[in-house]
């Protein structure tokens, strides 16, 4: 006879009963001023020191969550799959990282795809002029002449909207605040958040925080009341994974973000008029769950949802669902025991005239579950990990795949892009952060300074110029690590041969092109019953290189940040930002500029 758990509990053994002294109470967040040497991070450009320690309130289980699976036998408790404590930072003013030593001058006889240089050309050629970007890759000319997701089909041609203004966006129809949807338990907006938003300074930094089953609106400008939630949402029976703010159409006035669940559900929420849709309902498209969220760069409507059983979905935020039944071959003709299962698979192209409904379009990438996305600067290209260890850049606007490598063992956590598109980082279960060149196809180095797993990598683009490259990564081992590097320190790939100049289709010796089955066999989109056959693509695949063949990087710095697993990571202007699996949001300043620095405090924060 199957007997119930019983009902969950506070630490001090009440129940979620609502009587007095088991209520359901909101906590608040704590403010904390650490100081000490334990608490600085040296660099060569001088100290960062921690700012503020703001523990965000963690909410307990709600009452009717139901007991989640526990895959550990020696476990005492039993609590919901977590994601850590992820954030979204938003800067209000137009002032943007700088990017005038980024990107070199693209020549008239450059085209899209050869525009970023190889390492030997890297090594060999001199720095370029500053600022002479003006018809260069990440220039406004270099972007309006890209082709763009969705273009070539009529079917997704905005309509017009009557009664709305050229510049009017679109928000949510529902009022979270007034919802009385079961998958809301709870919202608490600040009672003036008009006056709050109207008193915020341009350059201040706003974040949002998912933590469990809470999602939270945070003002890390505003010293005297960073403690105070601009907003807090709780969930039921779901929690929070992962979330974006769409960059595109951000203001003062219009904030537009998707936030993902582990039921698969996916919330389009407008904070600043409280305003939310939910797609996705109960995973009518797909039930697993989300492990990444972004919009597609440049675009108002668009957005790239990963699932765990390795879906890529693409939704439009403003169209209703629908079942969800595969565009392509039939299941029979898909790894059916003579032909093997493809390693990408087109279920919905893009150029689907079958557009009435969400999703847009819908990739499958095998094998594994896919633990993070990353689109490229060039808004080209996506790359693509999972926790087998497959990293996979696709080009998501012809959906085919351009090139396909492994980790040096175990799965891939998190994957970035350099600035300026060169570089892929990735990190992992292997405890190394990997540095893969895009335009070469090839691994340049593997970082090595990690004791466990590493969570999160981003660039620095405040410390990144044409020839150096600043970068950070986070992990299980609580540290905080900084590395620096350059095209001329590192040379190039051990046992890369040589390619003609500017090449970027050549391929190393050490790898294999293999034609990329995209959908089916015979690489064919099927478009209402029309088939665009399409001539199969060539995938660069590398092999995995031994530790003797690839060059090694040490960090620059490394720095236990936390008593708890570090998840994610983050870099402003001012500080860089940490956040742990526990809701430590730590925010370390930069040098200051000029001989302020105290060295006899580097000195004693060197020494610690």
């Amino acid at each position: 006879m199957f007997v119930l758990p019983p009902p969950p509990r506070y630490p001090n053994g009440q129940l979620y009963t609502g009587a007095p002294g088991g209520a359901l109470l909101e906590t608040n967040n704590i403010l904390k001023h650490p100081t000490g040497p334990e608490y600085q991070l040296v660099v060569g450009e001088g100290t960062y020191h921690l700012r503020d320690d703001l523990l965000l309130a963690t909410p307990p289980p709600h009452p009717s969550d139901a007991p989640q699976p526990n895959n550990n036998p020696l476990a005492t408790t039993v609590a919901p799959a977590t994601a850590g404590t992820k954030l979204s930072t938003v800067v209000l003013s137009s002032r943007k990282p700088p990017s005038h030593n980024l990107f070199r001058t693209i020549t008239g006889q450059s085209t899209r795809s050869n525009n970023i240089q190889s390492i030997q050309e890297e090594t060999q050629s001199p720095k370029s002029d500053a600022g002479s970007i003006s018809n260069g890759f990440g220039s406004s000319a270099y972007y309006n002449g890209t082709p763009s997701f969705g273009d070539s089909n009529p079917a997704l041609a905005p309509l017009p909207v009557k009664g709305k203004k050229k510049d009017e966006r679109s928000k949510p129809k529902n009022n979270i605040v007034k919802s009385n949807s079961s998958f809301v338990s709870r919202v608490i907006p600040h009672e003036t958040i008009a006056k709050r938003l109207a008193d915020h300074a341009p350059e201040g930094v706003y974040a949002f925080a998912n933590v469990n089953r809470a999602f939270m609106w945070l003002d890390l400008a505003s010293p005297e009341n960073k403690t105070e939630n601009l907003t807090k949402v709780l969930f039921t029976k779901a929690h929070a994974t992962c979330h974006d703010v769409n960059k595109h159409t951000q203001s003062s006035a219009h904030m537009d973000l998707v936030l993902g669940f582990n039921t698969g559900d996916i919330i389009w929420y407008e904070p600043i008029s409280q305003k939310y849709a939910r797609l996705n309902k109960n995973g009518m498209i797909n039930n697993s769950p989300v492990t990444s969220l972004w919009w597609l760069p440049n675009k108002e409507n668009y957005f790239l949802a990963s699932h765990a059983n390795g879906d890529l979905v693409v939704y439009d935020k403003e169209k209703e669902d629908a079942d969800f039944v595969p565009e392509d071959a039939s299941p029979t003709e898909i790894g059916n025991g003579t032909t093997p299962k493809p390693p990408f698979r087109v279920k919905k192209s893009v150029h689907s005239r079958n557009q009435r409904t969400n999703p847009v379009a819908v990739w499958h990438c095998r094998p594994g579950k896919i633990t993070c996305t990353a689109f490229s600067p060039d808004a080209v290209h996506l790359a693509i990990v999972t926790d087998t260890g497959v990293l996979t850049i696709l080009d998501y606007i012809s959906e085919r795949v351009v090139f396909s490598t492994r980790s040096y063992y175990g799965g891939f956590n998190t994957t970035t892009w350099s600035p300026d598109g060169r570089y892929v980082l990735t990190g992992g279960q292997d405890d190394l952060v990997s540095i893969w060149s895009f335009a070469e196809q090839a691994i340049v180095a593997r970082c090595v300074g990690h004791e466990s797993w590493v969570r999160d990598v981003k660039f620095d683009p405040w410390r990144c110029d044409e020839r150096n490259y600043r970068f950070g990564s986070v992990g299980d081992d609580c540290r905080l690590l900084l590395w620096d590097f350059s095209v001329g320190m590192l040379g190039r790939p051990k046992a890369m041969s040589l390619r003609p100049r500017g090449s970027v289709a050549g391929a190393p010796l050490n790898r294999e092109k293999t034609t990329s089955t995209v959908k089916s066999s015979n690489a064919s989109i099927v478009v209402e019953g029309a088939s665009l056959e399409a001539e199969p693509e060539e995938v660069v695949q590398v092999a995995v290189q031994g530790k003797a063949s690839v060059s090694t990087l040490p960090p620059v710095m490394s720095k236990i940040v936390d008593d708890h697993p570090v998840a994610w990571l983050g870099f402003e202007e001012g500080c860089i930002i940490t956040s742990c699996d526990s809701a430590h949001i730590r925010e370390w300043d930069r040098p200051k500029e000029g001989p302020q620095e105290d060295t006899a405090s580097s000195a004693g924060a060197s020494a610690a």
